[in-house]
């Protein structure tokens, strides 16, 4: 079994920057994709970013792309989520997924693709 335990999430400014970290533990021999989730309430839960388990390829939503950046430790099978000028639509709990590829450039977008899936953080953003 696979364990996916998020960090970071927080009250924030509009305009400030936010690191989110999570690390997948447990049966960690098998390489893993991850990806950033969330879920705005009231709203359906939608991919933020998503990255290949060589960390080479990565995938955004229109509404975070140049202003947030996912990357990965693959040795610690770790990925963050850099999180600049924040906006209060950005208000939503993150939730970190992992899934297992033999592809290691595959990048997924769909929560079908996924896992393992972490309890989440919250991000609040305020005006």
């Amino acid at each position: 079994q696979v364990q996916v335990v998020e960090t970071g999430g927080g009250l924030v400014q509009a305009g400030d920057s936010l690191r989110l970290s999570c690390a997948a533990s447990g049966r960690t021999s098998s390489n893993y994709f991850m990806g950033w989730f969330r879920q705005a309430p009231g709203k359906e839960r939608e991919l933020v970013a998503a990255i290949s388990w060589n960390g080479l390829n990565t995938d955004y939503s229109d509404s975070v792309k140049g202003r947030f950046t996912i990357t990965k430790d693959k040795a610690e099978n770790t990925v963050y989520l850099q999180m600049s000028s924040l906006k209060p639509e950005d208000t939503a709990v993150y939730y970190c997924a992992a899934g297992s590829s033999s592809e290691s450039r595959w990048v997924a977008t769909m929560e079908v693709e996924y896992e393992y899936w972490g309890k989440g953080t919250l991000v609040t953003v305020s005006s």
